[in-house]
């Protein structure tokens, strides 16, 4: 989890650089709603890490963060990428599927009152590959490419 604050404190760096004088009002929206999703994914880890493992209400808790992450992700997915970012828009789109995919298994990993190991591993699967698309988008803000093996997904 580290990893992905300091990934989202990259992004905020990331928008902080794309700030200019006499900048475009579209990039400036852009800016700020990258901004918003950053911090409130990062507020949506923090309240997961700090969910006590041990409490009878840990599960519907760790759900619960989950549907509003997965609700950030779908609002970043619905952003209109100013035009030197719209290549990216798609793998936006794409981390938002994830994601919503790994809720959606976390759901039914945790259903029954009994926990799928099966199912577990395929929503921490799609988690994962929902953040990696976001590290792409944040490497591509930066104006660098991709070419570290890590970062590819099918």
């Amino acid at each position: 989890m580290k990893e992905k604050v300091c990934l989202f404190l990259t992004v905020v760096l990331t928008v902080v650089s794309l700030t200019a004088c006499g900048e475009d009002p579209k990039l400036t929206q852009f800016r700020n709603s990258v901004e918003n999703f950053c911090t409130r994914v990062s507020e949506i880890d923090t309240s997961i890490n700090s969910i006590d493992a041990q409490s009878d209400n840990a599960v519907s808790e760790l759900l619960s963060n989950l549907d509003e992450l997965n609700s950030v992700f779908l609002s970043f997915a619905e952003l209109d990428f100013p035009e030197e970012f719209d290549y990216l828009e798609e793998l936006a789109d794409k981390s938002s599927e994830y994601m919503s995919i790994a809720v959606s298994s976390y759901h039914e990993a945790y259903g029954n009152n009994a926990y799928n190991e099966s199912t577990g591993n395929y929503a921490k699967e799609n988690y994962s590959r929902a953040y990696k698309c976001i590290q792409i988008i944040i490497i591509c803000l930066h104006g660098e490419t991709p070419d570290d093996s890590d970062l590819t997904f099918d």
